[in-house]
């Protein structure tokens, strides 16, 4: 059986029961018409892989310019579908022209059984491949600096961190939905990537989707794609991250910010593995591995009915909370050592080593910003450093700085927290919402909405 669906259009119901009988035994699905003019609506609502399609339908004409019509008014839809000419009247001038046209191939009624199998299977072949190339060049087209990025790899000697790595290794192979937790810059991403790479899926995609940057009214066209029409700029089809990800694995960051709306929408997607693109009726299976992402208490918002229970049963097969970076201990030295080691090649700076009073520094902040602020620092200190070492000074992290914060965090919810951090960042930048948003390392998106949540 050919995992292809076949399309065939003919005014002979002799016919269309004759390729229906055949094809069924060989092909995945078959579907038949009588008249072309019910084109738009059976490829709005099925996925066509290869069309058959008759050359002539007025009665007494044997031209074939009905067929050439229809061939061209397919393939504006589509450039990438497979039509097959059919026609009685056969001829090598209007073989000539129809393929000049963009037909795959061209045959003659009455078929030979064999003759006409052989023609449908290369059709499939080519169908097959096409797809193949055509989402390589949309992932090419949207996605280039998702694949340029150069992703870290987990660092870490503290327990928290071997025992969350012994899990990762145990769950990786399966295909079990896992959320990560844990609070912002602690690593969530450098996780996600980590089950892909020990995955089965590892040599096909990792799709990373910042949910927390993506504008509400984009949700769907971003991650379920639309069809050439679907709106005002839709000028060809376009397949969603979900389209993209089919047989690798789907990363979805920020989930706690989505609507209830858009979470009933994933949640559909995730339940029924398929997807529907906008402007379009018919459903395409997806298989895909989801890692989810958030800094947010989803139990809690579950219980004030701001996050959906179902979805949560759904993305959460396993859990890893990772450890904020106050709590890692000589981690946080091991990592600036491997910050060092990465920004001293990238900007050519000969810098060896960390003075012990630096160190201590380190060790006595209390990174609200996590391995993303400890990673700016370490870049920023190498920049600005003079000498051999990196110094106390280097860092620019004073007792002043840090000591409120270290206080907060032991004192204060961790809601109540993120929204005087959030205070204190604009207040400190005058209302500058991209500096602040950098500070907090954050994007505008979604600083934009933490102030609108605590009504800032």
């Amino acid at each position: 059986m050919i995992d292809a669906n076949i399309l065939v259009i003919d005014d002979d119901d002799d016919i269309l029961l004759s390729a229906r009988l055949f094809l069924k035994q060989h092909f995945n699905q078959i579907l038949t018409c009588k008249s072309p003019r019910e084109i738009n609506v059976l490829l709005s609502k099925n996925d066509v892989d290869i069309i058959l399609l008759d050359m002539n339908y007025q009665k007494g004409a044997s031209d074939g310019r009905e067929g050439l019509y229809w061939l061209e008014h397919i393939l504006s839809i589509d450039k990438d579908y497979v039509v097959i000419l059919m026609t009685a009247f056969g001829n090598v001038e209007l073989a000539v022209q129809a393929i000049k046209k963009g037909a795959t191939d061209f045959i003659l009624k009455p078929w030979e059984n064999e003759k006409l199998y052989a023609t449908l299977s290369a059709a499939a072949r080519l169908r097959q491949s096409n797809k193949k190339v055509k989402k390589l060049e949309k992932i090419h087209t949207s996605m280039q600096s998702d694949m340029a990025r150069k992703f870290e790899h987990i660092v870490g000697n503290d327990d928290s961190v071997q025992q969350l790595q012994k899990t990762l290794l145990k769950v990786a192979p399966t295909d079990a939905n896992v959320l990560i937790l844990g609070e912002n810059g602690t690593g969530k991403q450098v996780f996600a990537y980590e089950l892909h790479k020990n995955s089965l899926r590892r040599k096909q995609f990792f799709m990373h989707v910042d949910l927390g940057s993506l504008n509400e009214n984009l949700f769907e066209s971003e991650l379920f794609g639309y069809a050439k029409g679907a709106f005002t700029d839709a000028k060809e089809d376009k397949p969603g991250r979900f389209e993209m990800a089919d047989g690798g694995t789907i990363f979805l960051d920020e989930i706690g910010n989505l609507s209830l709306p858009l979470q009933a929408k994933l949640l559909s997607v995730l339940q029924n593995r398929t997807v529907t693109r906008l402007g379009e009726s018919k459903e395409r299976k997806i298989d895909v591995r989801l890692v989810s992402a958030t800094n947010m208490p989803l139990n809690e918002m579950v219980a004030k009915g701001t996050f959906r229970q179902d979805l949560l049963f759904r993305i959460n097969t396993v859990e890893l909370l990772l450890p904020p970076l106050r709590q890692r201990g000589n981690d946080i030295v091991l990592l600036a050592y491997h910050f060092l080691n990465v920004f001293g090649n990238k900007y050519h700076k000969t810098i060896k080593s960390i003075h012990a009073k630096a160190e201590q520094t380190m060790l006595n902040y209390s990174w609200p910003g996590n391995i993303r602020e400890l990673q700016h620092v370490v870049e920023r200190a190498i920049i600005m450093a003079d000498g051999l070492e990196i110094t106390e000074n280097d860092l620019q992290l004073s007792p002043q700085k840090f000591g409120n914060q270290a206080v907060l965090q032991a004192d204060m919810p961790l809601e109540e927290m993120e929204k005087m951090m959030v205070n204190k960042a604009i207040e400190k930048h005058k209302g500058n919402i991209s500096k602040a948003a950098a500070e907090l390392g954050l994007t505008r998106a979604a600083l934009y909405r933490r102030i609108e949540k605590f009504g800032l």
